[in-house]
């Protein structure tokens, strides 16, 4: 990785943490679904990067933003969980060919329905975590789900309109 696109995923990741931080810490879809648009910074690293640094740049973000939220490590522990996750499924759903070297798993660079099938389960995941863990014992199963799945919705959809406006398409998506 270049010193340039060290710096664009740095100035990426201020924004994306401040807008977390200061505008979608309060969004949430019909009092339930709520937007954890800072998880695509994670998820948009290239599929090349190791392991451990991930995980370790997935912890660091999930503690920063439990920093603002005062939330004692819940989203931590759920972008950790991602970081981990996030080879084996690139791995799962990798195209015929294989990746590029350097590929960032974004939606110019793949396509819709793989960048779909690749954030949906990786948020739903995340959402899964979060939500089991905070509201363990006051909140049934269902409600855990319900949360879950309106909150992935929200976040993939929150991504893909980010995506649209302002990354360069690359290829004729959308």
């Amino acid at each position: 990785m270049n010193i340039r696109k060290l710096f664009s995923y740095l100035a990426w990741g201020i924004v994306l943490l401040v807008l977390q931080v200061f505008f979608f810490k309060n969004l949430a879809l019909f009092g339930v679904g709520l937007c954890f648009l800072y998880l695509i910074l994670i998820l948009h690293m290239p599929v090349n990067m190791p392991p451990i640094s991930l995980i370790l740049l997935s912890f660091g973000l999930g503690l920063v933003v439990d920093i603002f939220y005062d939330t004692g490590g819940i989203h931590a522990a759920g972008t950790t969980l991602i970081g981990f996750i996030r080879p084996l499924w690139l791995r799962a759903i990798s195209p015929t060919g294989g990746y590029d070297e350097g590929t960032e798993p974004t939606l110019q660079e793949m396509g819709t329905g793989w960048y779909l099938t690749y954030i949906l389960p990786m948020t739903f995941l995340f959402s899964l975590l979060f939500f089991t863990v905070d509201q363990w014992g006051t909140m049934g199963l269902f409600n855990i789900l319900n949360k879950s799945f309106f909150s992935s919705i929200l976040t993939a959809l929150l991504a893909i309109l980010v995506q649209a406006l302002f990354f360069k398409r690359r290829r004729g998506i959308l």
